[in-house]
């Protein structure tokens, strides 16, 4: 057997595996070796025809500088209220922009905000809390991801009684 596996690479092999033991070590390190080899060609077939999900948005800059994709807020609540209230030129530039902007881009519930980034295919982009947003990237479909980092940072307390066994 191996004299025609030897043949067939046009090599002269000057020792035989005439043992059994020697032919079963032959015979695992050239099975290892076409798994070796087969895993790398298809892994590298895969990296080469993977589609890459370019963000053109990496930031609330970014996102105030284009046209091309309209963005918003709930149509109430602490992320329009920040957008409002805000000193930042950065938010200011998009709080002018989401209030004059028709078609309105404030939505009235977190659901149907996120269902107008699906059906935008890539022209809508939906700011909330974080929280929020990590949840929902997690959820399936798993058609939406969260671009750049967080616009603001804010900490949230529970109230309990005093004495209360919640308390830390």
């Amino acid at each position: 057997m191996d004299q025609e596996f030897y043949s067939c690479l046009s090599v002269s092999v000057r020792v035989l595996l005439l043992s059994l033991s020697g032919r079963i070590v032959g015979g695992v390190w050239w099975f290892f070796t076409l798994i070796i080899i087969s895993s790398y060609t298809a892994n590298l077939a895969a990296f080469l025809t993977v589609e890459r999900m370019v963000s053109p948005i990496e930031s609330a800059e970014d996102l105030a500088k284009q046209t091309e994709i309209a963005y918003g807020t709930l149509d109430s609540g602490s992320t329009k209220e920040f957008f409002r209230r805000s000193k930042i030129a950065v938010f200011e530039k998009m709080w002018s922009y989401m209030k004059s902007a028709e078609p309105s881009v404030f939505v009235k519930t977190t659901p149907d905000g996120v269902a107008r980034v699906r059906k935008s295919k890539g022209k809508f982009a939906f700011l909330l809390e974080s929280t929020m947003n990590e949840y929902i990237e997690q959820r399936k479909p798993c058609d939406t991801m969260k671009v750049g980092g967080n616009l603001d940072s804010k900490g949230y307390g529970v109230a309990t009684p005093k004495g209360s066994a919640l308390r830390w």
